[in-house]
């Protein structure tokens, strides 16, 4: 990457408006404030009774500290655009928000848009980076704070910071370090943005690519697959996701933690045994998962039960998709 010229130095106090969700928006947030940022207006998402919600507010951090917030439906529509301009922020901030904000809304902060994302750009730019991030095998990800520009995650990078992802990391305790990476981040790379001192880096976007958002029928197990493959999916989608399922029959099996087990066998077609003491899935290249949590249609399934609802015999495992 090859660093491009940083903004002029204008001295303070500074504006921002902040766009912020989930926990990272909480952090990122709670850092802006312990700067000294003013902050005249933050934009968050109204939470969907349909969704989970198993992370932090932004609305309420915001109220708490009694900011302005709005849920805008479209944050890209005529007339929150004039609200933007009216405010005339210097900068835009975005923190997990969810929506893409347009050209417009970026040119009203006066000196530059900014967003943190959930990987070491340029890898993995898109939606659910985390997620991607385990379920492709990767050993390490991070968060990253880049300048925001028309196209997702393509602007100049202001700074980096790593977080290792551990063999039986599940996409929930990697998105909890990448949070705490963001809060570390942003602490120690807010001073230079606001001043104009900050270096910024140009993207070598062929060095990665975009991800789709993930959903839940992305969970379905291909037990053609190797056992690392099939460990890494269960680590990406376990809860609060929605979960990597097989069906057994009529009945939905969700495996919400596995282990992959050393030994090795000739290549054989999948099979779910209950082994004395742990349920074992044997995969396609003979490698082993063994079954450390896992629920059947909602209910939590132990090991020693298995065999009261399927036998003593290895049950076959494959469907088509």
């Amino acid at each position: 990457m090859v660093s491009d010229t940083s903004f002029s130095s204008v001295e303070g106090p500074y504006t921002a408006v902040v766009f912020a969700y989930h926990d990272v928006g909480v952090r990122c947030l709670s850092v802006m404030l312990a700067h000294g940022v003013r902050i005249p207006l933050v934009v968050t998402h109204r939470d969907d009774p349909e969704e989970n919600i198993w992370f932090e507010s932004v609305e309420k951090l915001a109220r708490d500290n009694d900011l302005e917030v709005a849920t805008p439906d479209d944050p890209n529509a005529p007339r929150f655009l004039q609200r933007l301009a009216d405010i005339s922020p210097d900068f835009i901030f975005s923190f997990y928000y969810r929506f893409m904000l347009s050209p417009a809304v970026l040119a009203t902060a006066m000196r530059g848009a900014f967003n943190m994302h959930g990987s070491l750009l340029p890898k993995f730019r898109g939606r659910a980076p985390v997620n991607w991030a385990v379920l492709r095998g990767e050993t390490s990800t991070g968060a990253t704070l880049h300048e925001m520009v028309e196209k997702p995650d393509a602007g100049r990078i202001v700074d980096q910071f790593p977080v290792p992802i551990l063999p039986d990391d599940r996409a929930i305790d990697v998105f909890r370090k990448v949070t705490v990476a963001a809060e570390l981040l942003l602490d120690r790379a807010l001073p230079g943005v606001l001043d104009g001192m900050a270096p910024l880096i140009t993207q070598d976007l062929a060095q990665g690519g975009y991800c789709r958002g993930r959903k839940s029928d992305d969970g379905r197990i291909d037990w053609a697959k190797g056992a690392k493959q099939i460990h890494d999916l269960v680590r990406a989608v376990a809860p609060p996701y929605p979960g990597a399922f097989t069906m057994l029959g009529s009945q939905k099996l969700r495996l919400n933690a596995t282990r992959l087990m050393p030994a090795t066998a000739p290549a054989a077609p999948a099979t779910l045994r209950f082994d004395g003491t742990h349920l074992v899935a044997r995969c396609a290249d003979g490698r082993s998962l063994r079954i450390l949590e896992c629920d059947l249609d909602g209910v939590a399934l132990q090991a020693a039960t298995f065999e009261e609802f399927f036998g003593r015999e290895p049950v076959p495992l494959g469907e088509n998709p």
